[in-house]
């Protein structure tokens, strides 16, 4: 190993979080260890006094500057407390630059922790650009949230913790986001025990790292999800990704639904509610156990955080069934006359519906979105698959269709009344008071919109779902109009959800496909 790594180990080995950080539990999953076959244990970052890991990097970083520096750092998220604990802690002074999107939960969080919020710009970038001016006006220290030094062997006191509560591991789970837990922890575990497996765990929208290693290099995604905003970073750090590409075995991506299933299989263990970035580890550990077979392992996965706003449980108990892959959403086509939803249920095998959502459209076929309960899983859904084809019915699986599973699912009514040039698109806008009537504003009234649903799942940001009657020959305009609004815009008139519930033309025509700027 190379001098600049064994200065990582050693440093690790010295650095000293007390008193303000805490050493943490290790929890032990024993129901989760039972349906994997493997023990499984859990770190519990979620105990620090800001509930996040990065108390530690802050307060690595900081405990280094002289009392009374001005540090000063952007951030929406945990980052923003950690720095702001420690500065008060140390005798520092900390600003922090906050997008004026922040949920007031967050910002209220930082003040009541002593540091100066400073609310800039819409989007995260705006405000690090603006903290790095603050920085430059005031003689400051600037504190990244992952790409330093410092930062890098605080979070790996982690892993210290981590091997000396636990000595007889196999595998170890770490969330990724700009990758400094990741990087901090790995270099501190293959130093000590290079023949424990490594592996880094990412959202599937989010997935920078393993963008990275296909690249070879640090690489900038279009877009970010924003479920697990906590690991929502376009681009992993230069210095993070060197070292994660010399001791990460492995990355693992896991969508939304596992997460949410992540999230409840923690709470049933120990009684924490996870943030979704918090319960990552735990969905990728889940998802590699079952995808390698391997039975009779020690893993270990870290629960990086808590800082969850409690509305979003709403959203987080609906998803969870999915990704635990206990319920299936289904378009089935019917008769429409008498009897008919009777024989469907009877189809069914004794299987329990959890939602059956019908609109009366006219005589001839019905189409039902219906959700059902499934037991053992995957091979249970191919057995109702099989059911249905044998008894004539036509469906489509919408167990992972985003449309249906965000909007169309809480939709009431039916088709528009006659055929229209319909474009349906799906809309995703920074979240905070007034968020929705600007994004309406932004739109403009050049167009009729002739659908639109909007549902808060307490999450920095919102989803829309509107439908635009466009003649063919303003298609371009149009176009032009979406690129100029700046939101994550996609593009759904294609969907079966569309076809089959929310218009009446027999197959949506073929649209050019939206090219943002």
């Amino acid at each position: 190993m190379v001098s600049q790594e064994l200065d990582y180990f050693r440093a690790i080995i010295q650095a000293n979080m007390e008193p303000l950080a805490k050493v943490t539990e290790v929890s032990d999953m024993a129901e989760l260890s039972a349906r994997l076959g493997n023990h499984v244990w859990l770190k519990r970052e979620d105990q620090q006094p800001v509930y996040s890991f990065k108390l530690r990097g802050a307060f690595n970083k900081l405990n280094k500057l002289p009392k009374g520096s001005v540090v000063i750092t952007a951030s929406a998220g945990n980052h923003a407390q950690g720095v702001a604990l420690s500065a008060s802690h140390l005798g520092h002074k900390a600003t922090i630059v906050m997008p004026v999107t922040t949920p007031e939960i967050k910002v209220n969080a930082v003040r009541a922790l002593g540091g100066e919020v400073v609310l800039h710009g819409h989007q995260f970038d705006a405000a690090k650009a603006y903290a790095l001016e603050l920085t430059e006006q005031r003689n400051g220290v600037f504190v990244p949230p992952f790409d330093d030094p410092d930062v890098i062997v605080g979070q790996g006191t982690v892993a210290r913790e981590l091997m000396q509560q636990l000595n007889d591991l196999d595998v170890v789970f770490i969330p990724v986001g700009g990758g400094g837990l990741l990087a901090g922890m790995a270099v501190y575990i293959k130093s000590l025990r290079p023949d424990i497996k490594v592996i880094g765990v990412e959202a599937n929208e989010s997935a920078c790292l393993k963008a990275a290693l296909a690249a070879g290099e640090p690489v900038e995604l279009d877009r970010v999800g924003s479920f697990a905003d906590g690991v929502a970073v376009k681009i992993i750090g230069s210095e993070t990704f060197r070292l994660a590409q010399k001791f990460c075995d492995e990355v693992v991506t896991v969508s939304d639904d596992e997460i949410c299933a992540a999230m409840q299989d923690i709470f049933v263990s120990t009684r924490a509610i996870a943030e979704p970035s918090g319960a990552l580890a735990t969905a990728g550990l889940k998802k590699w156990s079952q995808q390698s077979g391997l039975k009779g392992l020690n893993l270990a996965a870290i629960l990086s955080g808590a800082n969850l706003n409690f509305d979003r449980l709403r959203y987080v108990a609906e998803r969870t069934a999915l990704g635990e892959k206990n319920e299936a959403l289904l378009a089935v086509t019917i008769d429409e006359k008498r009897g008919s939803f009777k024989q469907f249920c009877t189809s069914l095998g004794g299987r329990a519906i959890t939602e059956f959502n019908y609109r009366y459209a006219g005589p001839g076929e019905a189409q039902i979105f219906v959700g059902i309960a499934l037991r053992q899983g995957l091979a249970e859904l191919e057995e109702l698959k099989q059911s249905l084809t044998d008894n004539k019915y036509t469906f489509c699986d919408l167990s992972d269709n985003e449309l249906a599973k965000l909007h169309v699912r809480y939709m009431v009514g039916g088709k528009a009344p006659e055929q229209l040039h319909e474009r349906l698109l799906r809309f995703e806008f920074p979240e905070y008071p007034g968020a929705l009537a600007r994004f309406l504003d932004t739109l403009g009234s050049n167009w009729n919109i002739t659908l639109f649903h909007y549902r808060n799942h307490g999450g920095s940001m919102g989803n829309v779902l509107a439908g635009f009657a466009i003649e063919p020959s303003q298609y371009e305009m149009f176009n032009e109009h979406l690129n100029r609004l700046g939101y994550s815009v996609q593009d759904e008139t294609d969907n079966p959800c569309f076809t089959q519930f929310l218009t009446t033309q027999p197959q949506a025509e073929k649209l050019e496909k939206i090219a943002l700027a």
